[in-house]
């Protein structure tokens, strides 16, 4: 449970889920959502992801190329994508540099998707 009002500062992290050349650092999780900062190393990719809910991308840093359904989106740094988390969907990091960006979703399913 989280309280009413919560304040996370740069470094810290509730959890962090190292993959190989991945980092998913989950920064917070309530009933109805859950944020967390996703690092790719230059030319990884997240697994294939389906689930229930919604969930929008900010990229913060580098390139990302995310494919939702048969879809494939281009992003950089400021760009948003939205997107039904039932689709089939996993983001690339498309560029020699690393990639950083924030995912927000409901339901909080993330760490549960991870194990």
């Amino acid at each position: 449970m989280v309280d009413d009002t919560v304040l996370i500062r740069r470094n810290e992290s509730k959890s962090e889920i190292p993959r190989p050349d991945k980092l998913y650092k989950l920064m917070l999780k309530s009933e109805k959502m859950e944020a967390i900062v996703a690092e790719l190393k230059p030319h990884a990719e997240s697994r294939w992801f389906q689930h229930d809910g919604e969930e929008m991308h900010l990229i913060l840093e580098g390139e990302l190329e995310y494919q939702v359904g048969e879809k494939t989106y281009n992003l950089n740094g400021g760009d948003i994508l939205w997107h039904r988390s039932n689709l089939k969907h996993r983001a690339r990091n498309v560029s020699g540099k690393k990639t950083v960006y924030i995912t927000i979703g409901t339901p909080p399913t993330f760490a549960l998707n991870m194990l």
